[in-house]
């Protein structure tokens, strides 16, 4: 018997062009849409009655987006998903995944330049909406926000066997490809609040003393909760970006804690979810 399905459409690029004069600006998305519903029939029997083309729910995109210009990625997840739960009466619940691509404006003689853009990577912001018959939730976050603190961070006093190599050090590199997801609560003006956590994550990953990459994330997301009060819960992924000192020794110098090899793989990854008691 079948225990669970959905379907949906991926990849979905969608780039909108608002032209108020001669200061122009650019949404950039990729989204994702999935149905959740009664759609047995479709695999066990080959009926599509109730099927909507997952090549209509594309167009949806683009022909939503067409008549009203796009505000904030987690509204427009909003009106999708009503869209679609109005029109399929066999969908228990649609899900919205967005990633949106980041531009800003190129600086010419000292000005923004009202036309032109540079993109801001390798950082997206992302929204993600899922909708039932009953209640919406939204969540926000940003993805593959690459940071680094060049002192401030120690990694010492931890559990050591036979196989720890690993030496302690009070005084190294912190660097991460955060990624933050977090849930917000009714009301949520969603542009200043999507700002307000990036700013506070960013503020409290500078300004911590770091005993650990742990000791930092649950800090950022301790400073989220308590300062932006239409977050509910926040889920924080941080891998640790090994740079690693160089051992110049062999060439007759000394590394002054300045001489690093950045390394990728392997790498440890260190995740938490904070929410309000």
């Amino acid at each position: 018997m079948l225990a669970d399905t959905a379907y949906g459409k991926s990849g979905v690029r969608l780039v909108q062009v608002a032209r108020p004069g001669d200061r122009h600006t650019i949404r950039d998305l990729t989204l994702a849409v999935r149905f959740e519903g009664d759609y047995d029939a479709c695999y066990t029997d080959g009926d599509n009655t109730d099927v909507l083309p997952t090549d209509t729910m594309k167009n949806t995109v683009y022909a939503l987006a067409a008549r009203e210009r796009l505000a904030e990625p987690e509204h427009f997840g909003l009106v999708l998903a009503e869209h679609f739960l109005d029109g399929n009466p066999r969908v228990r619940r649609v899900t919205i995944d967005m990633r949106e691509h980041l531009w800003s404006r190129i600086t010419v003689d000292g000005r923004e330049h009202g036309q032109a853009f540079i993109r801001e990577g390798p950082e997206s912001r992302t929204a993600h909406v899922r909708m039932d018959r009953l209640e919406a939730q939204v969540h926000a976050g940003v993805a593959d926000l690459v940071i680094l603190k060049s002192s401030g961070s120690a990694f010492a006093g931890f559990k050591r066997d036979d196989f720890t190599t690993l030496a302690e050090t009070d005084d190294r590199l912190l660097a991460t490809a955060l990624t933050a997801t977090w849930r917000y609560d009714s009301g949520t003006a969603y542009g200043p609040a999507w700002h307000a956590v990036r700013r506070t994550l960013l503020e409290t990953f500078a300004d911590h003393e770091s005993q650990s990459v742990q000791h930092t994330l649950y800090a950022m997301a301790r400073a989220v909760l308590d300062g932006i009060a239409d977050v509910a819960d926040i889920h924080l992924v941080m891998p640790n970006r090994h740079h690693l000192a160089v051992d110049l020794t062999a060439y007759g110098l000394e590394n002054r804690n300045e001489i690093f090899v950045a390394t990728e793989e392997p790498h440890g990854v260190i995740q938490a979810t904070l929410r309000r008691s």
